[in-house]
């Protein structure tokens, strides 16, 4: 029987759990969020993060920004939020306009208020195995999930596909630190199929609908879909061909309903992370 990797219920759960640590503090844990220009996906998103920090005790201070806004500009909003006593945690919110240099911007943020885990010094400390002060969202939500089903890591093959800094490359890390054998595919590998056909383990994070179908995947492996497609019918789907996949998989997460609620509970747990270690 196909186990459903259920990230809403298990969202819910830590941020109750959270919002006990966080109501047992002196102070609120304070999160500043940038966002720049008027995407409409980007204010869904951050409508919603706002909302989950208010529940569990956590303020957010939401900074809106000029789409024109100049690197330089940007730059010095950052430059005063990691210096400001207050903040414990920021975030970009990405995508940022073309003209600006997430890179950049990504490494400006102090490592010590770097919520999403992307400035270098975090980047490096969890590759070298150290331990950084905030590890990605998604990548962390997804550990958890496996954690949760009690689904072994150790040992199984893992195919990831997509090498973003967001996704891939840091589940690949954690993946490996939990001694999996890993393998990343992405747009340029051939015969992707080979790969997946042999996966115990398959995180798929593109935005390509239904890229993974049952053909491709090995009786009970574990599929963990992260990518987010709006098909022209205005429907979300994933990466994954859920409805056939979900017969011979041994655990599948839903799409809505997997990955997304974890990463922001994960974006909140990074922020009381960050909060109790610059108040210790």
């Amino acid at each position: 029987m196909t186990i459903l990797l259920d990230g809403k219920t298990l969202s819910t759960k830590i941020l109750i759990d959270l919002a006990g640590r966080i109501s047992a503090q002196n102070a609120k844990p304070k999160l500043a969020v940038i966002m720049v220009g008027d995407n409409p996906a980007s204010q869904i998103y951050v409508k919603l993060k706002e909302k989950r920090a208010k529940a569990v005790g956590i303020e957010p201070l939401v900074l809106p920004l000029d789409k024109n806004i100049s690197q330089n500009a940007l730059l010095e909003h950052i430059d005063i939020l990691n210096e400001d006593p207050a903040i414990n945690a920021i975030l970009v919110q990405m995508p940022l306009p073309e003209h600006i240099d997430a890179e950049q911007i990504v490494s400006r943020i102090s490592p010590f208020k770097d919520v999403d885990g992307f400035n270098p010094i975090n980047v490096g400390n969890l590759v070298s195995g150290s331990t950084p002060y905030a590890v990605p969202c998604t990548p962390l939500g997804i550990i958890k999930l496996l954690n949760e089903y009690k689904i072994t890591i150790a040992e199984k093959n893992a195919v990831i596909i997509g090498r973003s800094n967001i996704v891939g490359k840091p589940m690949a890390q954690m993946l490996l630190d939990r001694n999996a054998t890993v393998t990343i595919c992405h747009s340029k590998t051939k015969n992707l199929k080979s790969f997946t056909q042999n996966a115990d383990i398959i995180v798929s994070a593109t935005g390509s609908p239904k890229l993974i179908t049952a053909d491709m995947i090995k009786q009970n492996a574990v599929i963990i879909d992260v990518g987010v497609s709006k098909l022209e019918n205005g429907k979300i789907c994933g990466d994954v061909d859920f409805e056939n996949v979900s017969y011979l998989a041994g655990a599948i997460t839903p799409n809505p309903g997997g990955v997304g609620p974890m990463t922001i509970a994960m974006l909140l747990e990074n922020t009381f992370r960050l909060y109790s270690q610059q108040t210790k």
